[in-house]
């Protein structure tokens, strides 16, 4: 049986203590899988999805990024990373936890798993450190169009002009999540979109760590690494022999329903990446990991993983 395992680590912020966790097979360890997160949740939700991997031989981790979960020191931490560079204060910390896990764990394969904001980070983590991923694992991504992401950018550059750093995104967060339910007949929440599983919403619509508000940085951060990673000569620069499985529900508002998915897919083609598999999972919303048929999403990816690594 997996053992559960708690730490905390110092952020590359040099003032936050962050909060991570790992499930840690009991026998011989084929690899680590290093989870990011998404945005206004943490990594505890992750965990039936780690004693999985572990079960399979992997160890698993991720920490709460800043701003999130039981990184939060105080309230007024929740939903900023910081107010200037806080994109990559947080891709330094993936690095760090990377660094932890690879003192501890020499010679395997390393993989790294991204979800929704995290599949975001993901992508930009692996463009700047392109040979440490044996494997990269993106799940409820997107592939928003340029003159969107530019608007995006823009206006929440310009909330934080006028409210500074820690004014919270309400305009911004209904322009972002506004209309994600519109194709939903009859929704019961405003947060039907991540899920079929009514269990699961009641769940994240209950829980205080969940579904905040972000500040206006937070969003400006985001926007400004959506920005960076769409760019052709930025994917570019991924190591192009690494496989990546893009995984998705193909009724998830934030990959458009599979479209946006399938043009980050044909991006990394396009920028010569050798190995790109992707499945859209039918009537699926968002919280793949947390869905009626997350049992075949977690076995469609050990399935992926045994394959890659021979």
């Amino acid at each position: 049986m997996p053992t559960i395992q708690e730490f905390n680590f110092a952020s590359t912020t040099g003032c936050n203590k962050l909060y991570a966790k790992m499930a840690v097979p009991d026998g011989e360890v084929r690899g680590v899988v290093q989870i990011a997160h998404g945005v206004a949740e943490y990594i505890d939700r992750y965990e039936p999805f780690m004693r999985f991997l572990a079960e399979n031989g992997f160890v698993a981790v991720g920490n709460d990024h800043l701003g999130h979960g039981k990184s939060i020191a105080v309230p007024e931490e929740q939903g900023i990373f910081a107010e200037k560079n806080g994109w990559q204060y947080v891709l330094d910390d993936m690095a760090k936890l990377h660094k932890i896990m690879t003192e501890k764990y020499p010679e395997v394969p390393y993989i790294f798993f991204g979800h929704s904001m995290g599949s975001f980070l993901t992508r930009h983590y692996v463009i700047l450190h392109p040979d440490e991923p044996s494997l990269t694992i993106i799940c409820g991504t997107g592939q928003q169009a340029p003159a969107m992401v530019a608007g995006g950018n823009t206006l929440a550059k310009l909330g934080v002009a006028l409210g500074g750093p820690r004014k919270i995104g309400k305009v911004l967060n209904k322009v972002a999540f506004g209309s994600y339910c519109k194709d939903i007949e009859n929704p019961r929440t405003e947060c039907d979109w991540l899920n079929r599983d009514p269990k699961e919403v009641d769940k994240y619509v209950g829980d205080p760590l969940c579904g905040f508000v972000p500040t206006v940085s937070l969003f400006r951060d985001m926007m400004g690494g959506i920005k960076f990673i769409s760019d052709p000569r930025n994917i570019s620069l991924m190591n192009k022999n690494t496989p990546v499985l893009f995984i998705a529900g193909a009724e998830d508002p934030v990959g458009e329903r599979g479209e946006g998915v399938k043009r980050a897919v044909q991006a990394f083609n396009d920028a010569g990446i050798r190995d790109v598999t992707m499945k859209l999972y039918p009537g699926a919303r968002h919280e793949i990991l947390l869905e009626l048929n997350h049992e075949e999403v977690f076995s469609d990816v050990m399935n992926w993983i045994s394959e890659k690594l021979g």
